[in-house]
Protein backbone atom coordinates (compact mmCIF):
# COMPACT_ATOMS: atom_id res chain seq x y z
CA UNK A 1 0.00 0.00 0.00
CA UNK A 2 1.05 3.84 -0.80
CA UNK A 3 0.87 5.42 2.70
CA UNK A 4 0.89 8.69 0.83
CA UNK A 5 -2.25 7.93 -1.67
CA UNK A 6 -3.70 7.83 1.67
CA UNK A 7 -3.56 11.17 3.13
CA UNK A 8 -6.66 13.40 2.90
CA UNK A 9 -4.31 16.54 2.41
CA UNK A 10 -2.88 15.24 -0.47
CA UNK A 11 -4.98 18.04 -2.33
CA UNK A 12 -2.17 18.73 -4.91
CA UNK A 13 -2.20 15.42 -6.84
CA UNK A 14 -3.34 15.38 -10.43
CA UNK A 15 -6.30 12.00 -10.39
CA UNK A 16 -6.58 12.82 -13.81
CA UNK A 17 -3.43 12.36 -14.90
CA UNK A 18 -2.90 9.55 -12.60
CA UNK A 19 -6.12 7.81 -14.08
CA UNK A 20 -4.68 7.99 -17.58
CA UNK A 21 -1.26 6.73 -16.55
CA UNK A 22 -2.82 3.91 -15.46
CA UNK A 23 -5.19 3.48 -18.41
CA UNK A 24 -2.07 3.57 -20.49
CA UNK A 25 0.05 1.55 -18.40
CA UNK A 26 -2.71 -1.23 -18.40
CA UNK A 27 -3.35 -0.70 -21.98
CA UNK A 28 0.39 -1.64 -22.35
CA UNK A 29 0.10 -4.56 -20.42
CA UNK A 30 -2.62 -6.19 -22.13
CA UNK A 31 -0.22 -5.40 -25.56
CA UNK A 32 2.52 -6.86 -24.16
CA UNK A 33 0.64 -10.13 -23.29
CA UNK A 34 -3.48 -11.34 -23.10
CA UNK A 35 -2.77 -13.64 -20.30
CA UNK A 36 -5.60 -12.48 -17.71
CA UNK A 37 -3.48 -13.42 -14.70
CA UNK A 38 -0.44 -11.43 -15.13
CA UNK A 39 -2.66 -8.45 -16.63
CA UNK A 40 -5.06 -8.28 -13.76
CA UNK A 41 -1.81 -8.64 -11.15
CA UNK A 42 -0.54 -5.65 -12.31
CA UNK A 43 -3.89 -3.91 -12.49
CA UNK A 44 -4.37 -4.06 -9.12
CA UNK A 45 -1.10 -2.77 -8.65
CA UNK A 46 -1.62 0.19 -10.02
CA UNK A 47 -5.07 0.97 -8.17
CA UNK A 48 -3.05 0.96 -5.08
CA UNK A 49 0.20 2.83 -6.20
CA UNK A 50 -1.22 5.72 -8.43
CA UNK A 51 -5.08 6.06 -7.05
CA UNK A 52 -4.63 4.93 -3.28
CA UNK A 53 -7.20 1.71 -4.49
CA UNK A 54 -5.94 -0.50 -1.72
CA UNK A 55 -6.06 -4.08 -0.94
CA UNK A 56 -7.62 -4.76 -4.60
CA UNK A 57 -8.47 -8.13 -5.15
CA UNK A 58 -10.89 -10.51 -7.89
CA UNK A 59 -12.77 -12.89 -7.00
CA UNK A 60 -13.72 -15.14 -9.19
CA UNK A 61 -15.64 -18.30 -9.57
CA UNK A 62 -15.12 -21.87 -8.48
CA UNK A 63 -15.35 -24.49 -11.04
CA UNK A 64 -19.08 -26.10 -10.29
CA UNK A 65 -19.70 -29.00 -8.26
CA UNK A 66 -22.24 -31.27 -8.89
CA UNK A 67 -24.91 -31.35 -5.46
CA UNK A 68 -22.16 -28.68 -3.83
CA UNK A 69 -22.91 -25.02 -3.22
CA UNK A 70 -21.48 -22.17 -5.67
CA UNK A 71 -18.53 -20.70 -4.35
CA UNK A 72 -15.97 -17.81 -5.54
CA UNK A 73 -12.29 -17.71 -4.60
CA UNK A 74 -9.91 -14.46 -4.42
CA UNK A 75 -7.49 -15.57 -7.12
CA UNK A 76 -5.85 -12.01 -7.78
CA UNK A 77 -4.74 -9.82 -5.29
CA UNK A 78 -2.22 -6.94 -4.19
CA UNK A 79 -1.80 -6.11 -0.69
CA UNK A 80 -2.93 -8.89 0.63
CA UNK A 81 -1.01 -11.57 2.41
CA UNK A 82 -0.59 -15.25 1.13
CA UNK A 83 -3.27 -15.92 4.00
CA UNK A 84 -5.50 -13.66 3.54
CA UNK A 85 -6.41 -14.21 -0.01
CA UNK A 86 -6.96 -18.24 0.85
CA UNK A 87 -9.21 -16.91 3.14
CA UNK A 88 -11.16 -14.95 0.35
CA UNK A 89 -13.40 -17.75 -0.23
CA UNK A 90 -17.65 -16.73 -0.14
CA UNK A 91 -20.01 -18.44 -1.38
CA UNK A 92 -23.10 -16.67 -3.63
CA UNK A 93 -25.23 -14.40 -1.32
CA UNK A 94 -22.80 -14.70 1.53
CA UNK A 95 -21.51 -11.22 2.78
CA UNK A 96 -20.87 -8.05 0.70
CA UNK A 97 -18.84 -10.35 -2.17
CA UNK A 98 -21.66 -12.60 -2.23
CA UNK A 99 -24.15 -10.12 -2.34
CA UNK A 100 -22.50 -8.55 -5.63
CA UNK A 101 -22.04 -12.07 -7.04
CA UNK A 102 -25.39 -13.21 -6.79
CA UNK A 103 -27.09 -9.93 -7.91
CA UNK A 104 -24.83 -8.60 -10.13
CA UNK A 105 -24.68 -5.22 -9.01
CA UNK A 106 -22.08 -2.84 -7.74
CA UNK A 107 -21.63 -2.39 -3.42
CA UNK A 108 -20.53 0.40 -2.12
CA UNK A 109 -19.98 0.72 1.82
CA UNK A 110 -19.30 3.48 2.72
CA UNK A 111 -17.80 2.40 6.63
CA UNK A 112 -17.04 -1.29 6.70
CA UNK A 113 -17.57 -1.12 10.90
CA UNK A 114 -20.76 0.38 10.57
CA UNK A 115 -21.72 -2.38 8.01
CA UNK A 116 -23.46 -5.53 9.67
CA UNK A 117 -23.02 -7.77 6.21
CA UNK A 118 -19.13 -7.07 6.07
CA UNK A 119 -17.60 -10.00 7.36
CA UNK A 120 -13.61 -8.96 7.71
CA UNK A 121 -12.94 -12.61 5.87
CA UNK A 122 -9.76 -11.85 4.52
CA UNK A 123 -8.08 -8.95 5.82
CA UNK A 124 -9.01 -8.09 9.85
CA UNK A 125 -10.20 -5.39 11.49
CA UNK A 126 -6.65 -4.35 12.98
CA UNK A 127 -5.07 -4.67 10.12
CA UNK A 128 -6.61 -1.85 8.72
CA UNK A 129 -5.94 1.89 8.98
CA UNK A 130 -7.34 3.24 12.10
CA UNK A 131 -9.49 6.30 9.34
CA UNK A 132 -12.92 5.46 8.01
CA UNK A 133 -12.42 3.03 5.41
CA UNK A 134 -14.93 2.25 2.32
CA UNK A 135 -15.26 -0.93 0.47
CA UNK A 136 -15.90 -0.85 -3.54
CA UNK A 137 -17.37 -4.02 -5.45
CA UNK A 138 -18.27 -4.32 -8.48
CA UNK A 139 -19.42 -7.40 -10.72
CA UNK A 140 -17.20 -8.85 -13.73
CA UNK A 141 -19.43 -10.20 -16.10
CA UNK A 142 -18.88 -12.56 -19.14
CA UNK A 143 -21.36 -13.07 -21.59
CA UNK A 144 -24.13 -11.41 -19.60
CA UNK A 145 -23.22 -13.58 -16.56
CA UNK A 146 -21.22 -12.52 -13.36
CA UNK A 147 -18.22 -14.72 -12.69
CA UNK A 148 -16.47 -12.50 -10.54
CA UNK A 149 -15.86 -9.29 -8.61
CA UNK A 150 -13.72 -6.39 -8.42
CA UNK A 151 -13.11 -5.22 -4.90
CA UNK A 152 -10.73 -2.96 -3.00
CA UNK A 153 -10.12 -0.66 -0.23
CA UNK A 154 -10.68 3.26 0.15
CA UNK A 155 -9.92 5.62 3.30
CA UNK A 156 -13.09 7.50 2.85
CA UNK A 157 -11.85 11.41 3.64
CA UNK A 158 -9.29 11.69 1.01
CA UNK A 159 -9.01 14.32 -1.82
CA UNK A 160 -10.74 12.49 -4.88
CA UNK A 161 -14.39 11.95 -5.24
CA UNK A 162 -15.79 8.48 -4.85
CA UNK A 163 -17.64 8.80 -8.45
CA UNK A 164 -14.26 9.26 -10.27
CA UNK A 165 -12.96 6.06 -8.66
CA UNK A 166 -16.64 4.00 -9.28
CA UNK A 167 -16.18 5.13 -13.03
CA UNK A 168 -12.64 3.89 -13.48
CA UNK A 169 -13.34 0.49 -11.59
CA UNK A 170 -16.57 0.15 -14.05
CA UNK A 171 -13.69 0.08 -16.81
CA UNK A 172 -10.71 -2.17 -15.60
CA UNK A 173 -13.93 -4.31 -14.32
CA UNK A 174 -15.28 -4.36 -17.95
CA UNK A 175 -11.82 -4.49 -19.28
CA UNK A 176 -10.92 -8.19 -16.72
CA UNK A 177 -14.50 -9.57 -18.07
CA UNK A 178 -13.19 -8.95 -21.39
CA UNK A 179 -9.69 -10.42 -20.70
CA UNK A 180 -11.16 -13.42 -18.69
CA UNK A 181 -13.38 -14.08 -21.84
CA UNK A 182 -10.52 -13.94 -23.85
CA UNK A 183 -9.20 -16.67 -21.82
CA UNK A 184 -12.41 -18.57 -22.10
CA UNK A 185 -11.78 -18.34 -25.93
CA UNK A 186 -8.31 -19.35 -26.13
CA UNK A 187 -8.82 -22.66 -23.80
CA UNK A 188 -12.06 -23.58 -25.95
CA UNK A 189 -10.21 -22.96 -29.36
CA UNK A 190 -7.18 -25.30 -27.48
CA UNK A 191 -9.49 -27.77 -26.23
CA UNK A 192 -10.76 -27.99 -29.93
CA UNK A 193 -7.59 -28.23 -31.60
CA UNK A 194 -6.53 -30.88 -28.97
CA UNK A 195 -9.57 -32.65 -29.68
CA UNK A 196 -9.22 -32.60 -33.52
CA UNK A 197 -5.45 -33.80 -33.30
CA UNK A 198 -6.19 -36.58 -30.79
CA UNK A 199 -8.19 -37.54 -33.82
CA UNK A 200 -6.13 -37.18 -36.32
CA UNK A 201 -3.43 -39.45 -34.44
CA UNK A 202 -6.57 -41.92 -33.94
CA UNK A 203 -7.19 -42.21 -37.40
CA UNK A 204 -3.70 -42.36 -38.34
CA UNK A 205 -2.82 -44.73 -35.60
CA UNK A 206 -5.36 -46.68 -36.11
CA UNK A 207 -6.65 -46.05 -39.74
CA UNK A 208 -3.06 -45.55 -41.61
CA UNK A 209 -0.66 -47.32 -39.24
CA UNK A 210 -3.51 -50.36 -39.47
CA UNK A 211 -3.96 -50.46 -43.24
CA UNK A 212 0.03 -49.93 -44.10
CA UNK A 213 -1.30 -46.37 -44.96
CA UNK A 214 1.72 -44.02 -44.60
CA UNK A 215 1.71 -40.39 -43.81
CA UNK A 216 -0.92 -38.10 -41.71
CA UNK A 217 -1.77 -35.18 -44.83
CA UNK A 218 -5.01 -33.63 -44.78
CA UNK A 219 -5.94 -34.97 -48.25
CA UNK A 220 -5.04 -38.90 -47.03
CA UNK A 221 -6.90 -38.21 -43.68
CA UNK A 222 -10.15 -37.39 -45.83
CA UNK A 223 -9.81 -40.02 -48.34
CA UNK A 224 -8.70 -42.30 -44.94
CA UNK A 225 -12.15 -40.94 -43.28
CA UNK A 226 -14.22 -41.61 -46.06
CA UNK A 227 -13.12 -45.52 -46.14
CA UNK A 228 -14.08 -46.05 -42.47
CA UNK A 229 -17.31 -44.09 -42.73
CA UNK A 230 -18.20 -46.94 -45.69
CA UNK A 231 -16.29 -49.83 -44.78
CA UNK A 232 -18.97 -51.33 -42.72
CA UNK A 233 -21.23 -50.98 -45.39
CA UNK A 234 -22.38 -53.68 -48.25
CA UNK A 235 -22.08 -50.50 -50.93
CA UNK A 236 -19.36 -51.39 -54.01
CA UNK A 237 -16.45 -48.92 -53.45
CA UNK A 238 -15.33 -46.97 -56.50
CA UNK A 239 -11.14 -45.81 -56.20
CA UNK A 240 -10.49 -42.99 -58.36
CA UNK A 241 -7.42 -41.53 -59.00
CA UNK A 242 -4.17 -41.24 -60.89
CA UNK A 243 -1.75 -44.37 -61.38
CA UNK A 244 0.59 -44.56 -58.54
CA UNK A 245 -1.39 -43.36 -55.49
CA UNK A 246 -1.83 -46.62 -53.84
CA UNK A 247 -5.14 -48.22 -54.94
CA UNK A 248 -4.59 -51.58 -54.11
CA UNK A 249 -3.60 -50.33 -50.14
CA UNK A 250 -6.79 -48.53 -50.11
CA UNK A 251 -9.12 -52.09 -51.38
CA UNK A 252 -6.93 -53.91 -49.16
CA UNK A 253 -7.94 -51.31 -46.10
CA UNK A 254 -11.93 -51.65 -47.22
CA UNK A 255 -11.54 -55.48 -46.45
CA UNK A 256 -9.66 -54.67 -43.36
CA UNK A 257 -12.30 -52.39 -42.13
CA UNK A 258 -15.12 -54.27 -43.04
CA UNK A 259 -17.04 -56.99 -41.03
CA UNK A 260 -15.30 -59.26 -44.01
CA UNK A 261 -12.16 -59.03 -42.98
CA UNK A 262 -11.49 -62.74 -41.95
CA UNK A 263 -12.51 -64.09 -45.22
CA UNK A 264 -10.76 -63.83 -48.63
CA UNK A 265 -9.00 -60.57 -50.24
CA UNK A 266 -9.35 -61.84 -54.05
CA UNK A 267 -7.10 -58.86 -56.18
CA UNK A 268 -7.62 -59.20 -59.99
CA UNK A 269 -5.38 -56.67 -62.69
CA UNK A 270 -8.29 -55.93 -65.11
CA UNK A 271 -5.59 -54.79 -67.80
CA UNK A 272 -3.11 -57.96 -67.56
CA UNK A 273 -6.30 -60.27 -68.80
CA UNK A 274 -6.71 -61.13 -72.25
CA UNK A 275 -9.91 -60.46 -73.56
CA UNK A 276 -10.55 -64.31 -74.51
CA UNK A 277 -10.05 -65.50 -70.71
CA UNK A 278 -11.98 -62.70 -69.43
CA UNK A 279 -14.79 -64.75 -68.69
CA UNK A 280 -13.46 -67.92 -67.50
CA UNK A 281 -10.72 -65.87 -64.66
CA UNK A 282 -13.69 -63.90 -63.35
CA UNK A 283 -16.60 -66.65 -63.47
CA UNK A 284 -14.71 -69.71 -63.79
CA UNK A 285 -15.29 -73.05 -66.19
CA UNK A 286 -16.81 -76.36 -66.05
CA UNK A 287 -15.06 -79.48 -67.37
CA UNK A 288 -15.09 -79.81 -70.74
CA UNK A 289 -15.96 -76.04 -71.50
CA UNK A 290 -13.40 -75.91 -74.06
CA UNK A 291 -10.35 -77.53 -75.53
CA UNK A 292 -7.97 -78.52 -72.36
CA UNK A 293 -10.75 -77.51 -69.62
CA UNK A 294 -10.01 -81.48 -67.77
CA UNK A 295 -11.39 -80.28 -64.82
CA UNK A 296 -13.39 -77.57 -63.35
CA UNK A 297 -12.50 -74.07 -61.73
CA UNK A 298 -13.77 -71.73 -59.73
CA UNK A 299 -13.39 -68.09 -61.16
CA UNK A 300 -11.98 -65.43 -58.88
CA UNK A 301 -15.75 -64.60 -58.23
CA UNK A 302 -16.20 -67.94 -56.39
CA UNK A 303 -13.00 -67.41 -54.48
CA UNK A 304 -14.17 -64.27 -52.96
CA UNK A 305 -17.28 -65.55 -51.56
CA UNK A 306 -18.17 -63.68 -48.24
CA UNK A 307 -15.39 -62.23 -49.13
CA UNK A 308 -13.91 -58.85 -50.95
CA UNK A 309 -12.32 -59.00 -54.50
CA UNK A 310 -10.98 -56.07 -55.87
CA UNK A 311 -10.86 -54.88 -59.73
CA UNK A 312 -8.11 -52.83 -60.63
CA UNK A 313 -8.14 -51.21 -64.03
CA UNK A 314 -11.87 -51.58 -64.36
CA UNK A 315 -12.14 -49.53 -67.27
CA UNK A 316 -10.27 -52.31 -69.39
CA UNK A 317 -13.03 -54.48 -68.52
CA UNK A 318 -14.53 -55.84 -72.62
CA UNK A 319 -17.88 -54.66 -73.11
CA UNK A 320 -19.01 -57.88 -73.44
CA UNK A 321 -17.78 -58.55 -70.05
CA UNK A 322 -19.27 -55.23 -68.63
CA UNK A 323 -22.90 -56.56 -69.05
CA UNK A 324 -21.90 -59.72 -67.39
CA UNK A 325 -19.98 -58.23 -64.13
CA UNK A 326 -23.72 -56.05 -64.09
CA UNK A 327 -25.95 -59.21 -63.96
CA UNK A 328 -23.48 -60.80 -61.37
CA UNK A 329 -23.22 -57.39 -58.58
CA UNK A 330 -26.96 -56.96 -59.38
CA UNK A 331 -28.17 -60.41 -58.78
CA UNK A 332 -25.87 -62.09 -56.79
CA UNK A 333 -25.46 -65.48 -58.90
CA UNK A 334 -22.98 -65.98 -61.52
CA UNK A 335 -22.66 -68.90 -64.30
CA UNK A 336 -19.71 -70.60 -65.17
CA UNK A 337 -18.43 -70.84 -68.66
CA UNK A 338 -19.86 -73.63 -69.88
CA UNK A 339 -22.15 -74.35 -66.84
CA UNK A 340 -26.35 -74.35 -66.87
CA UNK A 341 -26.33 -73.73 -62.83
CA UNK A 342 -26.69 -70.45 -61.22
CA UNK A 343 -24.08 -70.18 -57.78
CA UNK A 344 -24.97 -67.50 -55.53
CA UNK A 345 -22.20 -65.50 -53.98
CA UNK A 346 -21.90 -62.78 -51.73
CA UNK A 347 -19.26 -60.30 -52.90
CA UNK A 348 -18.08 -56.80 -51.76
CA UNK A 349 -16.60 -55.59 -54.53
CA UNK A 350 -14.18 -52.54 -54.64
CA UNK A 351 -13.12 -51.39 -57.91
CA UNK A 352 -10.54 -48.73 -59.22
CA UNK A 353 -9.57 -46.88 -62.11
CA UNK A 354 -7.55 -44.09 -63.53
CA UNK A 355 -9.79 -43.00 -66.34
CA UNK A 356 -12.74 -40.79 -66.57
CA UNK A 357 -15.20 -43.19 -66.67
CA UNK A 358 -17.85 -40.98 -67.10
CA UNK A 359 -16.46 -39.61 -70.51
CA UNK A 360 -15.82 -43.43 -71.22
CA UNK A 361 -20.18 -43.40 -71.08
CA UNK A 362 -20.36 -40.83 -72.99
CA UNK A 363 -18.23 -42.35 -75.76
CA UNK A 364 -19.33 -45.85 -75.48
CA UNK A 365 -16.80 -47.65 -74.08
CA UNK A 366 -18.40 -48.51 -71.02
CA UNK A 367 -21.71 -48.93 -70.23
CA UNK A 368 -23.90 -46.55 -68.46
CA UNK A 369 -25.69 -49.16 -66.01
CA UNK A 370 -22.71 -50.74 -64.58
CA UNK A 371 -21.32 -46.97 -64.16
CA UNK A 372 -23.98 -46.50 -62.38
CA UNK A 373 -23.67 -49.84 -60.25
CA UNK A 374 -19.94 -49.06 -59.56
CA UNK A 375 -20.09 -45.28 -58.62
CA UNK A 376 -21.78 -45.94 -55.66
CA UNK A 377 -19.27 -44.78 -52.85
CA UNK A 378 -16.74 -42.99 -55.15
CA UNK A 379 -13.50 -42.15 -53.17
CA UNK A 380 -10.58 -39.88 -54.54
CA UNK A 381 -7.45 -41.05 -53.92
CA UNK A 382 -4.86 -37.79 -53.52
CA UNK A 383 -1.88 -37.37 -56.18
CA UNK A 384 1.30 -37.79 -54.07
CA UNK A 385 1.82 -33.70 -55.49
CA UNK A 386 -1.28 -32.95 -53.17
CA UNK A 387 0.48 -34.55 -50.13
CA UNK A 388 4.08 -33.27 -50.32
CA UNK A 389 4.04 -33.36 -46.25
CA UNK A 390 3.98 -37.16 -46.70
CA UNK A 391 6.62 -37.35 -49.15
CA UNK A 392 9.07 -37.48 -46.39
CA UNK A 393 8.00 -40.17 -44.72
CA UNK A 394 6.86 -42.36 -46.93
CA UNK A 395 10.90 -41.99 -48.47
CA UNK A 396 12.34 -42.84 -45.19
CA UNK A 397 9.85 -45.88 -45.33
CA UNK A 398 11.19 -46.91 -48.83
CA UNK A 399 14.72 -46.68 -47.90
CA UNK A 400 14.41 -48.60 -44.90
CA UNK A 401 12.54 -50.94 -46.64
CA UNK A 402 15.06 -51.31 -49.17
CA UNK A 403 17.91 -51.43 -47.01
CA UNK A 404 16.22 -54.33 -44.88
CA UNK A 405 15.66 -56.42 -48.32
CA UNK A 406 18.71 -55.47 -49.85
CA UNK A 407 21.19 -55.81 -46.76
CA UNK A 408 22.37 -52.06 -47.50
CA UNK A 409 22.59 -48.83 -44.60
CA UNK A 410 21.46 -45.90 -47.44
CA UNK A 411 20.32 -42.46 -45.21
CA UNK A 412 18.86 -39.70 -46.64
CA UNK A 413 20.39 -36.11 -45.94
CA UNK A 414 18.37 -33.66 -45.12
CA UNK A 415 18.91 -31.84 -48.05
CA UNK A 416 17.62 -34.92 -49.91
CA UNK A 417 14.05 -35.30 -48.61
CA UNK A 418 13.54 -31.31 -49.50
CA UNK A 419 14.60 -32.03 -53.01
CA UNK A 420 12.03 -34.57 -53.10
CA UNK A 421 9.47 -33.14 -51.47
CA UNK A 422 10.44 -30.34 -54.41
CA UNK A 423 9.53 -32.87 -56.98
CA UNK A 424 6.09 -33.59 -58.82
CA UNK A 425 5.88 -37.39 -58.92
CA UNK A 426 4.02 -37.72 -61.77
CA UNK A 427 3.92 -41.50 -60.94
CA UNK A 428 3.41 -40.96 -57.66
CA UNK A 429 4.00 -43.38 -54.89
CA UNK A 430 5.07 -45.77 -57.41
CA UNK A 431 7.43 -43.95 -58.90
CA UNK A 432 9.06 -42.73 -55.47
CA UNK A 433 10.06 -46.08 -54.44
CA UNK A 434 11.29 -47.64 -57.45
CA UNK A 435 13.35 -44.53 -58.03
CA UNK A 436 14.35 -45.17 -53.87
CA UNK A 437 15.01 -49.12 -54.27
CA UNK A 438 17.21 -47.83 -57.12
CA UNK A 439 19.35 -45.14 -55.23
CA UNK A 440 19.62 -47.82 -52.24
CA UNK A 441 21.11 -50.07 -54.77
CA UNK A 442 23.31 -47.80 -56.65
CA UNK A 443 24.25 -45.27 -54.05
CA UNK A 444 28.00 -44.47 -53.93
CA UNK A 445 27.81 -43.29 -50.13
CA UNK A 446 25.41 -44.38 -47.20
CA UNK A 447 24.89 -40.90 -46.99
CA UNK A 448 22.89 -39.56 -50.03
CA UNK A 449 22.69 -35.70 -49.88
CA UNK A 450 20.96 -33.82 -52.45
CA UNK A 451 23.89 -33.36 -54.96
CA UNK A 452 24.01 -37.20 -55.06
CA UNK A 453 20.81 -37.82 -55.55
CA UNK A 454 20.06 -35.50 -58.31
CA UNK A 455 21.89 -38.04 -61.05
CA UNK A 456 18.89 -40.06 -60.01
CA UNK A 457 15.99 -38.14 -60.32
CA UNK A 458 14.15 -38.05 -63.60
CA UNK A 459 15.88 -35.37 -66.36
CA UNK A 460 14.90 -33.99 -69.39
CA UNK A 461 16.19 -37.08 -71.41
CA UNK A 462 13.42 -38.73 -69.38
CA UNK A 463 10.78 -36.96 -71.38
CA UNK A 464 12.56 -36.68 -74.95
CA UNK A 465 10.10 -35.81 -77.83
CA UNK A 466 8.51 -38.61 -80.25
CA UNK A 467 11.56 -39.09 -83.02
CA UNK A 468 11.20 -38.02 -86.65
CA UNK A 469 9.49 -40.29 -89.34
CA UNK A 470 13.02 -40.75 -90.71
CA UNK A 471 14.59 -41.73 -87.72
CA UNK A 472 14.95 -45.32 -86.13
CA UNK A 473 13.10 -46.14 -83.15
CA UNK A 474 14.87 -45.14 -80.42
CA UNK A 475 15.86 -47.76 -77.51
CA UNK A 476 14.60 -47.06 -74.14
CA UNK A 477 16.97 -44.45 -72.05
CA UNK A 478 18.89 -45.33 -69.29
CA UNK A 479 18.26 -44.13 -66.11
CA UNK A 480 20.97 -41.84 -64.44
CA UNK A 481 21.11 -44.92 -62.11
CA UNK A 482 21.63 -47.65 -64.80
CA UNK A 483 17.92 -49.55 -65.02
CA UNK A 484 15.72 -49.17 -68.29
CA UNK A 485 13.25 -46.58 -66.96
CA UNK A 486 9.62 -45.34 -68.96
CA UNK A 487 9.09 -42.49 -67.98
CA UNK A 488 5.40 -41.29 -66.60
CA UNK A 489 3.09 -39.64 -68.89
CA UNK A 490 -0.28 -37.69 -68.66
CA UNK A 491 -3.17 -38.87 -70.66
CA UNK A 492 -3.01 -36.48 -72.36
CA UNK A 493 0.74 -36.32 -73.42
CA UNK A 494 0.01 -37.21 -77.04
CA UNK A 495 -2.40 -35.17 -79.54
CA UNK A 496 -4.46 -37.48 -82.36
CA UNK A 497 -2.45 -35.71 -85.24
CA UNK A 498 1.08 -37.10 -82.99
CA UNK A 499 -0.83 -40.63 -82.61
CA UNK A 500 -2.06 -40.99 -86.45
CA UNK A 501 1.72 -40.02 -87.65
CA UNK A 502 2.91 -42.56 -85.59
CA UNK A 503 0.60 -45.35 -86.73
CA UNK A 504 1.15 -43.71 -90.57
CA UNK A 505 4.71 -44.81 -90.24
CA UNK A 506 4.59 -48.08 -89.28
CA UNK A 507 1.91 -49.38 -91.28
CA UNK A 508 -0.56 -49.54 -88.57
CA UNK A 509 1.36 -51.42 -86.34
CA UNK A 510 0.19 -50.63 -83.08
CA UNK A 511 3.08 -51.99 -80.90
CA UNK A 512 5.97 -50.69 -83.02
CA UNK A 513 3.87 -47.15 -83.25
CA UNK A 514 3.09 -47.26 -79.31
CA UNK A 515 6.89 -48.22 -78.66
CA UNK A 516 8.21 -45.14 -80.71
CA UNK A 517 6.59 -42.23 -78.63
CA UNK A 518 7.88 -44.35 -75.34
CA UNK A 519 4.38 -45.74 -74.96
CA UNK A 520 2.99 -49.28 -73.84
CA UNK A 521 0.63 -50.89 -76.37
CA UNK A 522 -2.38 -50.53 -73.32
CA UNK A 523 -1.17 -46.49 -72.96
CA UNK A 524 -1.33 -46.32 -76.68
CA UNK A 525 -4.49 -47.82 -76.98
CA UNK A 526 -6.19 -45.73 -74.43
CA UNK A 527 -4.96 -42.62 -76.18
CA UNK A 528 -6.05 -43.33 -79.43
CA UNK A 529 -10.48 -44.03 -77.75
CA UNK A 530 -9.52 -40.66 -76.14
CA UNK A 531 -8.70 -39.61 -79.12
CA UNK A 532 -11.93 -41.06 -81.53
CA UNK A 533 -8.83 -42.75 -83.44
CA UNK A 534 -10.49 -46.37 -82.64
Amino acid sequence: MAPHRNDPDNAGTDWHAQELLLMREVMKLVGRSLAPAFVLREMLHLMSELLGLNRGRMVLADDAVPGAERTASVRHAYGLTAEEAARGVFRWGEGITGRVLASGLPAIVQDVDAEPLFLFRTVARARLPPQTVAFIALPIDVNGATVGVLACHRIRSRQRHLNDDLALLRILATLAGQLLQLEQLVAEERRQLAARNEALEHALDVGSARYGLIGRSPALLQALGELERVSQSQATVLLLGESGTGKELFARAVHLASGRRDQPFIKVNCSAIPDTLFESELFGYERGAFTGASTARAGWFEQANRGTIFLDEIGELPLAMQSKLLRTLQEGTLVRLGGTREIRIDVRLVAATNRDLAREVQAGGFRQDLYYRLNVIPIRLPSLRERREDVRALALHFVSRANQAHQRNVNLAPDALARLEAHDWPGNIRELGNLIERLVLLADHTLVTAAALERFMPTALDRAPPAPASAPIPPALPAAGGGLVRDYQSATSHDAQTLQDALTRHQGNQSRAAQSLGLTLRQFSYRLRKAGLR
